[in-house]
């Protein structure tokens, strides 16, 4: 079975912060990753990462770039799924921080320099030494 989902880093300018949201796993431990989710019928890879990133984070972005293209596999009930997540750089352009989605358990804004230590996932730590190329190149 396959998966497309999308989701983004989305990155204060001002404040060289970008928000992440805590899941709790099997375990109970909190991991923190970038928001993301499903790719909605007539909605672009682009329009589900923003609109992924306001309901995990509350926070209202505008896509600035691609980040890449992360591929995975894994079972649940008993099938192999195989998930394609698009993930997008994106500027903060208002909301406020909230956790009320029922899937996170919490978001924060973490500074620019300390979110590669702090996200969970080896895939999305190399997304974010892209994400920090660009931020560079977009300054």
């Amino acid at each position: 079975m396959d998966e497309t989902s999308a989701g983004g880093l989305v990155v204060d300018h001002l404040h060289g912060t970008a928000a992440v949201i805590g899941r709790l796993d099997r375990r109970g431990r909190l991991l923190w990753s970038l928001p993301k989710g499903h790719i909605e019928a007539g909605e672009t890879a682009e329009q589900a990462a923003v609109r992924e990133v306001e309901e995990e984070t509350g926070i209202i972005g505008r896509v600035v770039a691609p980040l890449g293209t992360i591929d995975f596999w894994f079972v649940a009930e008993d099938r192999r799924v195989h998930k394609t997540v698009h993930h997008f750089l994106l500027r903060a352009l208002g909301g406020e921080l909230s956790d009320s989605d029922v899937e996170v358990s919490e978001v924060a804004w973490v500074p620019l320099d300390e979110l590669e230590s702090r996200l969970a996932y080896a895939d999305e730590r190399r997304l974010i030494r892209r994400a920090t190329e660009l931020l560079e190149e977009t300054a």
